[in-house]
């Protein structure tokens, strides 16, 4: 598959704090984001999640299924557990043609908690890893037989954040697991994409371009926010309107070839979803042609 620019709604409606973008219905969402230029759309919580009822929504639209995030809890259930209680989701994916399934481990996570602060996040022990990876390669083999990669999905405010976290993380698991690289968290964590990317393009599978407005990250790590409040404040935006330099995340990936994906959630009263789509793909857009993916 060659390179192709996606979107995901959560710039439309928020999964995680629902109030966010509530009053947008999901078809203006998918009209808004093919117009601004996008061929393909992740999942969020307004979509049809039986596969006629999704196929027949996104094909209204001319856009395709990327993928979309599941939540899993192999801290606390095994292989065989964790793969009853993917399955429904698989199988819509698999349905949908998508080559991807976004995953992400969040026994003890507080990024949907508005009332702790990033820095309660769970930690994993010297041990604990072994233990996760041994479980989520297992699940991945079994992702893949059915024709996708799993790729995972750091995120602030769950057990893998930091640049650290996610070197464990691949040094834990075989290389059925996938990295899905977010500019925008690895930044709000404090590590370099551009770097992660250097380091683990063999593995990205996955990528999702956010962008982070430096002043406002810099006062949330200060100040101890909570993930949402984080969001609701602005620290994310669109790739172009803030601090990552993307031009140099790219040139790192010379090879890849797969979706790139515009998630930024923002207040769509604060960000109108149609002006900050169409700014994002632009400049993704433009990007990706001047590192040679498009």
């Amino acid at each position: 598959m060659a390179v192709r620019i996606g979107a995901n709604p959560i710039g439309w409606s928020n999964d995680d704090l629902r109030e966010l973008g509530a009053h947008i219905p999901l078809e203006t969402c998918l009209a808004e984001a093919r117009a601004a230029g996008f061929v393909g759309m992740e999942l969020g919580h307004k979509f049809p999640r039986e596969a006629d009822a999704l196929r027949q929504a996104l094909a209204g639209h001319g856009l395709e299924l990327v993928s979309g995030w599941y939540s899993s809890a192999l801290m606390t259930r095994d292989t065989e557990a964790e793969l009853a209680a993917l399955e429904p989701h698989l199988a819509l994916l698999e349905a949908l043609g998508a080559r991807v399934l976004i995953f992400a481990e969040t026994t003890g996570a507080v990024h949907g908690d508005r009332k702790r602060p990033i820095s309660s996040r769970p930690g994993l022990s010297a041990d604990d890893w072994p233990r996760l990876g041994r479980r989520m390669t297992a699940v991945a083999e079994a992702v893949a037989a059915r024709g996708l990669d799993l790729v995972y999905h750091h995120h602030m405010g769950t057990v893998v954040e930091s640049a650290e976290d996610i070197h464990a993380l691949m040094a834990a698991t075989g290389p059925a697991v996938k990295l899905l690289l977010d500019t925008g968290h690895a930044a709000f964590a404090g590590a370099d994409p551009a770097t992660l990317a250097r380091r683990h393009r063999q593995r990205i599978g996955h990528v999702h371009c956010k962008d982070v407005r430096l002043p406002m990250m810099q006062r949330a790590r200060q100040e101890d926010w909570s993930f949402l409040d984080a969001v609701v404040a602005g620290v994310f935006t669109v790739p172009g309107d803030g601090g990552i330099d993307f031009p140099a995340v790219l040139a790192e990936l010379p090879d890849y070839a797969g979706w790139l994906v515009v998630e930024a959630e923002q207040d769509p009263e604060k960000a109108p979803p149609a002006r900050y789509a169409r700014i994002g793909y632009d400049n993704l857009s433009g990007y990706a042609r001047a590192a040679g993916l498009l």
